[in-house]
Parts: structure tokens; sequence; C-alpha cells
């Protein structure tokens, strides 16, 4: 009989509601606490609230990972029913997620818990290869090594509008905040060895300094696996959106541009109109 494979990862990923659907993705939510009151991501919580009571309250939530025993039931639920989970979690780096979700897979035999060593549709990006690889018949123990080996092929960054919500968040200094916004600087952030750091410093209108961004991204493209890239924004306007999707085409053949809206957990560290573009490497990076 062949091994039932099910995909599944927390709810960092960003992945769209029609593409866990069609990869058959299950999420397990992360927690988010906004004025002492905690919210299932996703569920009970969105973006727009998060802007929403920044606007009015000058508060930021804090996101908190899914705990020992939510790990344990939630893996539970499928291994009774005969699956092979392979799961997926935000980089280590920026949460216990990870940490949990191992200790919890001890307890079950087909349990297979891979560190993204990213964010967002970072993720995504290995939750998809992993249910492609599943729907190929590749068993979940292999899956699960092949894409920890894949993780550092992705490359996962973001253009941020403002640095507002990094520096509330305490993630960047009141003097870097005021410097940025005086020379009108739009910072690259980029996912390195599962944590974030700081890229190229852009200068300009936020719309056309994203269409220069993606260019520097994608570059001739001849080092990029094209199956999949992500636009995944935090709320900008559509007109933008579209317009770095369009960029995007223009510089090669991409069969599947998948266009995301981040979630809770980038929205609190970014803020409103931060995008990026994010895509698989043929290589380390």
């Amino acid at each position: 009989m062949s091994e039932k494979i099910l995909i599944s990862s927390d709810s960092t990923t960003d992945l769209s509601p029609e593409l866990r659907e069609r990869y058959g993705v299950r999420l397990m939510r992360l927690v988010v606490n906004l004025n002492d009151v905690d919210h299932v991501d996703g569920v009970d919580i969105t973006p727009e609230d998060i802007y929403r009571n920044y606007e009015q309250n000058k508060t930021l939530p804090k996101t908190a990972a899914p705990n020992l025993t939510d790990c344990t039931e939630f893996f539970r639920n499928y291994a009774e029913q005969g699956y092979s989970v392979v799961h997926f979690t935000i980089s280590s780096e920026m949460s216990s997620t990870y940490q949990n979700s191992v200790i919890a897979a001890e307890e079950f035999e087909n349990v297979h818990v891979v560190d993204t060593r990213n964010l967002s549709t970072g993720g995504g990006l290995l939750v998809i290869h992993a249910a492609e690889l599943a729907q190929r018949g590749m068993d979940a123990a292999r899956i699960a090594e092949e894409c920890r080996h894949l993780a550092a092929c992705v490359d996962a960054s973001f253009v941020i509008d403002s640095l507002d919500y990094l520096h509330k968040g305490g993630r960047c200094s009141a003097v870097a905040m005021l410097g940025a916004n005086l020379m009108n600087f739009k910072p690259c952030i980029i996912v390195k060895d599962g944590a974030m750091t700081v890229g190229k410093k852009y200068r300009g209108k936020f719309d056309a300094v994203l269409l220069k961004y993606i260019a520097d991204r994608i570059g001739d493209g001849s080092d990029i696996c094209k199956d999949h890239v992500f636009i995944t924004h935090a709320g900008c306007d559509d007109a933008v959106v579209e317009a770095c999707v369009e960029k995007l085409r223009s510089l090669g053949d991409f069969p599947n541009i998948h266009v995301t809206r981040a979630g809770c957990t980038v929205s609190s560290h970014c803020g409103r109109n931060t995008l990026g573009v994010l895509f698989i490497r043929n290589h380390p990076i």
C-alpha cells in the first residue's frame, strides 16, 4: 500500500487559500497577541487589524509559537488517520515553532519536521516543492531531506517603504530610521542563514524602487528555478502589485507567478507597503 503523505506548515508561509487547497496543505497557526488579547493567526485577526491598531494606538502585536501540546495534538490528528506528515516551520532563528514541533514529532514515527530557514513564501516555496514531490510518489522521509537541502537555495527578500514598524518593534534604531526617512531610502531586507539582514538600500519613490529591485534580484534569470515565483506584499496598492507582476514577466518566462498577501507575522514586523519577490535558485546562496 502506498504511503499517505500530508504536507503541513505553520501559518507564516503565507500561501493563499487557493494554493493550500490545490496542494492539500494544512496549517498549524501561530498565536497573535494584540493589546493583551490572544488571536489565532489568520482566523480572527488580519494584517488590516494590525495596521488599524497601530494607527490608533501605536502598538504592535506579539506573535507566539504553538505550544508543545498544540503541536502534539496537531500531529496526532493526522498520524492517527494513517498519514506520514512533512511539516514546515518558520526559521528556527526567528521562532521557537521549529523546536516545539521537533519535540512533539518525537512521539510519532511518521512526522518529519523541516526548518525552512526562512519566513513567508520563502518557506511557502519549499511547501509547494514538497507537495509536488509527494504527487510524484516520493516518500515522506526523502521529501523532508530534499527540502532541508533545498532551503539553502531559497532567495527571499523584501523592500520596505517605511522603517516605522521595524523601529517600533526594536529592530531598527531611531537614528537609522531618521536617516532613512530623510534620505528617502527604501531598504531591501534579505533572509540569509535563517535570519533577516539589510541588503541594498534603494532611494526614491516606492513604486519605482520596486521595479529596480525586481530587476536586480532576477538578473538574467539564468540561475533561477522558474517553476514558481512569488510576489508577496503586505497591503500594497493593486496598481503597484500589477506593475511588479508585469516587470517580472518582462524579465523571463515564469509559468507560475503567485501573488500573495503577507500574513500577520511579516505584516507586524514590516508594516504596510512591503513587497518581495521570492524564488528558488539553482544553487545555495
